[in-house]
């Protein structure tokens, strides 16, 4: 099913148009990974998909209501979770009052947030061993845990992940896909923006080749990791 659909997108900053008639959607359960070269548009689409930035034309659609106008709280409200670049914690703040500022904006009784913190902490055990540390004072991807962690609390209908193994030791982007495939199989829709074409295409089961802000493939993984034309510009293969 389709959770979050994208049409004829045009977005950018000020006078500078950085995505031209982006059109894709996004199923849920799944995961769509996309990729494309730096300066392709990447952030600024996740940025657009989260009201953070206001597109000059196009439309973009959850579960079947349309987001257009809504400032970034309703975005939230809508169900759309966004994880930056660069995980963008609380210093100062624990591992736990991290992950339940994901549901400041949730009216819900106690007793389920403390359900869904522990769905968290099931999800990745390390976040529940270190819940009363400092959040920034944990290693890379035990910070991309807990960003995820904190998107998850939201309890969104559809999550955006920008750059999810960036920095990060095979290892923990190991975990962390393993993670996703989890959340994605309990019935997320997930939209990563992936730097590693090569886990790109381990993790996702669609995926969106952006170029020069606007979309030219788009389709099942196995098949745009088929593609010559792709294989050789991001996997470097003659």
């Amino acid at each position: 099913m389709s959770a979050l659909s994208v049409e004829g997108l045009t977005a950018g900053y000020g006078d500078v148009t950085v995505l031209t008639d982006v059109s894709f959607s996004v199923e849920a359960p799944g995961i769509t990974a996309v990729i494309g070269s730096n300066g392709a548009g990447k952030t600024t689409l996740l940025r657009a998909l989260s009201g953070l930035i206001r597109p000059t034309a196009g439309g973009i659609a959850l579960a079947g209501q349309n987001l257009s106008g809504l400032a970034p709280d309703g975005f939230v409200t809508a169900g759309i979770a966004h994880v930056p670049e660069g995980r963008r914690l609380f210093a100062g703040m624990t591992v736990e009052d991290n992950l339940m500022m994901g549901a400041f904006s949730r009216r819900v009784p106690a007793a389920e947030l403390k359900r869904d913190l522990d769905a968290v902490y099931a999800i990745f055990p390390r976040l529940g061993e270190r819940r009363r540390q400092d959040a920034v004072s944990m290693s890379g991807g035990e910070q991309q845990m807990c960003a995820i962690g904190r998107g998850l609390m939201a309890k969104p209908k559809v999550m955006l992940i920008d750059e999810l193994s960036l920095g990060l030791a095979p290892v923990a982007v190991d975990v962390l896909v393993a993670a996703l495939k989890k959340v994605a199989d309990d019935g997320l829709g997930l939209l990563v923006v992936e730097q590693d074409v090569a886990v790109a295409f381990e993790l996702a089961s669609a995926v969106v080749v952006l170029d020069r802000g606007r979309v030219t493939r788009t389709g099942p993984s196995a098949a745009i990791a088929a593609d010559p034309a792709v294989r050789a510009a991001y996997l470097g293969e003659a």
